[in-house]
């Protein structure tokens, strides 16, 4: 771990600003401390394709239109601004800081090590809510496939063992064969489009939310009968044994 567990994770499988998604949104935004909580979204993920305006704007207005009063969307795009002062403050202050899709090599190198990831871990040490979709869950762990780069490497670290499978009901489940053989001993986390799972109180234990399912493919079972978690169910990463099919 690189950081106390005193706030909670989310990681959402993408097409998060839309659907049933509110739920989970909802719940982030009650752990974060409610409505008028500062939230900040971060759209670094978006920049290599030049996506990141429209995606920033997407997620401040739906977070707007969940009744949230105090969003801004954090000009964190590149190295350069992940050192800058103002987006440093901006991280800082934040309750629930939201990690946008798109590039997740290039997120996680944007991040890894600067000055503005230290806040966010600072953050979420205090009781913040970090969360990610797509890209942005998947850097949050300590393994990362990275479909435009190196393929498996090494992400940021927050949940041990763990790489997420995002978009698992439309492609992201194409890469489970080729995840097992390179990363034999993690768990392979599939999230479903409009789902989420929050952390309760441990990188462990989760809850699952919104329109589709969770599934686990655990080290030492054969892709063919994963695990599978939809909304409100309860699941732990690391299982004793058995759980819901």
């Amino acid at each position: 771990m690189s950081a106390v567990e005193a706030g909670h994770l989310l990681l959402a499988g993408g097409s998060e600003f839309g659907g049933r998604m509110a739920a989970s949104d909802h719940r982030s935004i009650e752990l974060a401390g409610g409505l008028d909580t500062p939230i900040a979204i971060i759209p670094a993920a978006a920049a290599p394709d030049n996506n990141h305006r429209r995606a920033g704007e997407n997620g401040r207005r739906w977070f707007t239109g969940l009744g949230a009063t105090n969003v801004q969307v954090v000009p964190l795009l590149d190295r350069a601004s992940a050192g800058d002062s103002n987006v440093i403050e901006a991280v800082a202050e934040a309750k629930l800081i939201y990690l946008l899709g798109g590039f997740p090599g290039y997120l996680c190198e944007t991040l890894r090590d600067s000055p503005a990831w230290s806040a966010m871990l600072t953050a979420y040490a205090g009781g913040a809510v970090l969360a990610g979709s797509s890209a942005g869950a998947m850097v949050l762990c300590e393994h990362l496939n990275d479909p435009h780069g190196q393929g498996a490497t090494t992400g940021l670290g927050l949940v041990p063992n763990i790489c997420v499978l995002p978009h698992h009901n439309t492609f992201g489940q194409g890469w489970a064969d080729r995840l097992r053989g390179l990363l034999p001993n993690a768990t392979l986390v599939g999230i479903d489009e409009e789902t989420a799972m929050i952390s309760n109180g441990s990188v462990q234990d989760w809850r699952v939310y919104g329109a589709g399912d969770v599934t686990l493919y655990l080290p030492g079972h054969t892709l063919s009968h994963p695990q599978r978690y939809l909304a409100g169910q309860d699941l732990r990463l690391q299982p004793d044994s058995g759980g819901p099919n």
